[in-house]
């Protein structure tokens, strides 16, 4: 492919120069381009790469698409033999020059995104699940980690930037790929990382305050979710699968039926797919399943009424992608959980240790409901340890320290990912929230020793929730990151305390 090939798919408001040369690279990145490449200069929420022109020309850059006028002027002076690209909007473009460079895999892969504030993970897992039962090869692409039809690579962002989206889509198409799986984050929405994806399916799951710190507001959040479905900024889904318990969906029924997107519910006793006579237990949950299509009985290895909504948001989109009702009822019952996601750690003691990636109130409350539900019969308590990250929304550190205190029976509360703020700083906002629940607590910052306490704590048939990181491996701390491991950490706890077994 050359310049001259790349632009005319990309909408430009001026261009200067031309190339006939074969272009070897897409970047946005300065640090990244060698010769030949093409350096998108683009601005972004916390720098210009428009500032690093000079350096991608250093490194050999081909031509530059630029969404700065100044940029524009500076190259046609100081650079006029680089061709170069003036865009309105730096990450569409970007999309656009993607799409292209890479050979175009959106037109080749089927696309489902999950979006929502909690459960878009174990969704989009179980989606790839249903997806591999039928025969198809995936490429899932989210918060633990990206698979390329089977292959495991770790997660960079949740939802990456466009052309590193459209390269692992690319792999995947070389490698006999037909579906993508991934969940879309409201920052990559309001960004614009996912222009150029034509979603087939969309999913959400619901909608509690989290990201406040970058939206703002409630609104904004929600604003941002809307995008994926009301057919504006980008195209609307075929089919769009909406929470029914939750409140803002009927508002994206509304819009997605106006763009003209087929709208299917799922719930706990309501819903076009739902589950009905719901029996949890320590191990999972049975239920019958009711959907268009028809009912079965299922029994399920994921425990808890949140993963049941998983579940049924995960059938309906496999429904959607053309499964039969007969495999996804089938499958159902074998699917597994997800890694850090209401994740057992088992070293043989009397007690329940889960390790989950629960990190607003609203999840965390969840969790204890949950937990609570697994010791209603044996009388166990709950006992909860957690954090909050740094330079994250603080608005919610109080009411995570409420919604802890009120759903267990002891609470230690210890460091997140502190980031650039003083730990100590994080846990007194956190405190207050504690203190008017009335719950016992302690106060911690190391999380190794707050892990070790809590399970310290625990007696014969209590329930130990360690939240906050779930399947995160590394603690980041003001200037550096260290390895740490929530399920690791507490399996060698309980391997000191006398208990044997593995994870």
């Amino acid at each position: 492919m050359t310049w001259n090939d790349l632009v005319s798919e990309v909408s430009a408001i001026a261009h200067s120069g031309k190339s006939a040369h074969a272009i070897t690279g897409l970047e946005y990145d300065s640090r990244r381009v060698h010769s030949g490449s093409v350096f998108v200069a683009m601005k972004g929420g916390s720098t210009d790469g428009n500032r690093f022109v000079e350096k991608a020309i250093a490194a050999g850059a081909l031509g530059v698409i630029t969404d700065s006028s100044q940029t524009f002027d500076h190259l046609l002076v100081y650079h006029p033999g680089i061709p170069v690209l003036e865009v309105e909007h730096g990450r569409r473009a970007l999309a656009q020059a993607s799409a292209a460079f890479f050979g175009h895999p959106e037109r080749t892969l089927a696309a489902t995104a999950i979006t929502g504030t909690n459960g878009k993970t174990t969704t989009s897992f179980l989606i790839e699940a249903l997806l591999n039962s039928d025969n198809r090869r995936t490429v899932l692409v989210g918060t633990i980690e990206y698979h390329i039809t089977g292959e495991v690579r770790p997660s960079v962002h949740t939802t990456p930037e466009s052309r590193d989206l459209f390269e692992l889509m690319a792999e995947g198409v070389q490698k006999g790929a037909t579906e993508l799986v991934t969940e879309v984050s409201s920052h990559a929405l309001d960004q614009g990382r996912i222009a150029g994806v034509p979603f087939d399916v969309a999913v959400f799951t619901n909608l509690t305050r989290d990201h406040l710190d970058y939206h703002g507001t409630m609104e904004k959040y929600f604003a941002a979710k809307r995008m994926l479905f009301e057919g504006k900024v980008y195209p609307a889904p075929r089919v769009a699968i909406l929470n029914a318990h939750d409140a803002r969906s009927a508002e994206l029924a509304e819009v997605a039926k106006k763009a003209g997107a087929a709208v299917f519910t799922y719930g706990i006793e309501r819903g076009d797919w739902r589950a009905e006579q719901v029996a949890l237990t320590p191990g999972g949950a049975a239920f019958h399943l009711h959907t268009p299509r028809g009912t079965a009985s299922v029994q399920s290895r994921l425990a808890g009424e949140v993963n049941i909504l998983n579940l049924l948001a995960a059938c309906a989109s496999a429904d959607a992608r053309g499964v039969s009702f007969d495999r996804i009822a089938q499958t159902a019952s074998q699917l597994r959980p997800v890694p850090g996601r209401f994740e057992p750690v088992d070293a043989g003691q009397p007690f329940t240790v889960i390790v989950d990636y629960a990190h607003t109130d609203d999840a965390l409350r969840n969790l204890t409901v949950l937990a609570r539900q697994l010791t209603a019969k044996s009388g166990g308590r709950v006992l909860s340890l957690f954090g909050c990250g740094g330079d994250r929304d603080r608005t919610k550190r109080p009411r995570m320290g409420r919604a802890a205190g009120e759903g267990s029976d002891f609470v230690v509360v210890t460091s997140d990912n502190p980031r650039s703020e003083d730990p100590l700083a994080i846990l007194a906002e956190i405190e207050p929230g504690l203190k008017a629940s009335g719950t016992p607590y302690e106060i911690e910052p190391d999380r190794a020793v707050a892990i070790q306490r809590i399970l310290e704590q625990a007696q014969p048939q209590d329930v130990v929730l360690i939240a906050g990181k779930g399947h995160e491996k590394v603690q980041i701390f003001s200037g550096h990151t260290v390895p740490f491991d929530d399920a690791e950490t507490a399996l060698s706890i309980l391997r000191q305390m006398g208990y044997g077994g593995v994870r």
